[in-house]
């Protein structure tokens, strides 16, 4: 009992002692930044990032391409000499995100129940008159449990959330999928004194969803990832310490 009881304090302290460097890490971080704005990450490629992972999907059969003979007009084109619409890995295109998002959800539970029970026993073969001699204040042979059981149980639960986002993004094809469907990624990063805002968006865009101002809205984007956060002195002060984290996370109660 006494070597388990060590061992769960040297984990304990493990624990506690990796969270100290990380916190330190992180302080150390911290202090040679004081002064100093939120460094603009560097722009790289995509596809080169560690988390990269080609998209695979369900791709129909192949489709002979139509031509027309005697005509300069190219099927699916916006233009009579050019399509300037994103079609290749490495064009671009704009994302137009407006999202606007209101949900009131109410429920309101009531559960009542009663119960009552009573049992006698006059009659057993004649031995009910010898309860009297046992118990002779405290037995009634005809009455002999009476049990009442009231239960009430009421709950209301109420939902008000309002979200909403308005963004555009430039974002870049990383890859054309068989049936021709493109695969976009974008992000952006906005610093404004100390604080820097950034936006990345993922997703499947079909060449048929571009308009003509190579513009796509996101609700024509399948797949859509779109993350939307900050990073600075303000993000830093609303989120709790790491050891206020912890102690959420292994606290039990």
């Amino acid at each position: 009992m006494r070597a388990r009881t060590n061992f769960r304090f040297q984990r304990l302290a493990g624990v506690m002692l990796m969270a100290c460097a990380l916190a330190g890490c992180n302080a150390m971080t911290r202090l040679s930044q004081i002064g100093e704005e939120p460094k603009l990450t560097e722009i790289q490629n995509p596809t080169q990032q560690p988390h990269y992972q080609p998209v695979s999907l369900p791709m129909p059969g192949m489709q002979p391409n139509a031509r027309h003979e005697n005509s300069l007009w190219r099927p699916g084109a916006r233009a009579f000499f050019k399509d300037q619409r994103a079609a290749r890995v490495g064009d671009i295109l704009t994302v137009t995100i407006a999202i606007t998002d209101n949900a009131v959800v109410s429920n309101t539970t009531t559960r009542t129940r009663t119960t009552a029970e009573n049992a006698s026993l006059s009659k057993f073969l004649g031995y009910e008159a010898q309860l009297g001699n046992l118990l002779p204040d405290a037995v009634d042979p005809t009455d002999l449990v009476d049990a009442d059981s009231t239960t009430n149980s009421t709950g209301t639960g109420t939902v008000n959330r309002s979200e909403s986002v308005n963004l555009k993004v430039a974002a870049v094809v990383t890859q054309v999928l068989p049936n021709g469907n493109l695969v976009i990624t974008g992000r952006q990063e906005i610093r404004i004194n100390y604080e820097v805002r950034e936006l990345q968006i993922d997703g499947v865009v079909r060449p048929e969803d571009i308009t003509a101002a190579n513009t796509v809205t996101y609700e024509k984007v399948a797949e859509t990832r779109i993350a939307y956060g900050g990073r600075g002195h303000l993000s830093d002060v609303q989120q709790p310490r790491y050891g206020m984290q912890l102690y959420d996370a292994l606290f039990p109660f």
